[in-house]
């Protein structure tokens, strides 16, 4: 009896043990672009391990898929994208992992595009002669802290598909950062009121909700068309158009000719400058707030 007994007391420790490291195992959470991996370690906390399938010095629309992708898929448990076709090169990955978590319309697949009011939507049909357009509407609305909101609960809600013992976490982690966002929106309009209304020029149509946000107006492109470098009759346009308007910055991507840009620049009487296109795309956007920061600082100290 006693040995029935010792075993029995055995087991259930076994048992207890092999919960609590069940429990205690974080989400494995691969996201398409950095931003992503930066809002699910806020909404996730110390129940996620999050890594990101490009870096934020990457053109995120040419990201080569690669087979350390895949591995890092393979073993995720929970897929974050973009969506609107910024990262559909992910879906070539995620056939590659073989992982039935994070194939599309399993739980573990997040696209936190899901609700968010889309800008620059085509209206007419859309061909490869055209570039790099997206038929389903501009796909760089992360770059908008206003719209954290709903990019958050997206991921929340995908979380908690996962690991539904933890939505409360998710959402009071959630809450906490929303509440540290909400501080900063207060600082950052305050710092943008002043420049409210300015003009500006971009190398590719990336910031348009940033700047719809902030009150901004983009007036030109340095592409010709979107991804298609720009032809000397169009620089020439886009210069005298600059002068007319008092155009004093333009905004480029790390990845973009940042040369050209200053000699637009130069020629304009304007100032050419690299932005936080994404987390990790500059020195200090470590994370989504500072990347925010970096280019609210940028943009209020150029247009003064």
């Amino acid at each position: 009896m006693r040995r029935f007994t010792l075993i029995f007391t055995v087991l259930v420790a076994l048992a207890a043990l092999a919960s609590g490291a069940q429990s205690a195992r974080k989400l494995r959470v691969v996201t398409t672009i950095p931003d992503l991996k930066s809002l699910t370690e806020a909404v996730g906390g110390d129940l996620v391990d999050v890594d990101s399938l490009t870096r934020g010095t990457q053109n995120f629309h040419e990201a080569e898929v690669r087979p350390s992708m895949m591995l890092k898929l393979r073993r995720a448990d929970v897929l974050v994208e973009n969506g609107l076709d910024l990262d559909a090169w992910v879906d070539v990955a995620v056939n590659g992992a073989n992982n039935p978590n994070v194939v599309r319309g399993a739980a573990g697949r997040v696209d936190i595009s899901r609700g968010v009011p889309i800008l620059e939507v085509p209206t007419t049909r859309v061909d490869r002669s055209m570039g790099d357009v997206h038929p389903l509407g501009n796909p760089h609305f992360s770059l908008d802290p206003g719209l954290a909101p709903i990019i958050t609960q997206n991921i929340a809600d995908g979380l908690a598909r996962v690991a539904p013992e933890n939505r409360g976490d998710f959402a009071h982690n959630r809450e906490a950062f929303l509440g540290r966002l909400n501080q900063e929106m207060a600082r950052w309009q305050t710092m943008m009121e002043p420049v409210r209304g300015a003009k500006v020029v971009v190398y590719h149509p990336d910031f348009i909700y940033f700047l719809t946000r902030f009150g901004l107006i983009q007036v030109a492109t340095l592409e010709d068309r979107a991804g298609i470098p720009a032809s000397p009759g169009h620089l020439v346009t886009v210069i005298k158009m600059m002068k007319e308007e008092r155009v004093k910055m333009i905004l480029v991507e790390p990845w973009n000719d940042v040369k050209l840009a200053n000699r637009v620049a130069e020629d304009a009487g304007a100032r050419a400058f690299v932005m936080a296109t994404a987390v990790g795309a500059v020195k200090g956007a470590d994370n989504y707030i500072a990347a925010i920061d970096f280019n609210i600082k940028t943009l209020s100290e150029g247009l003064k």
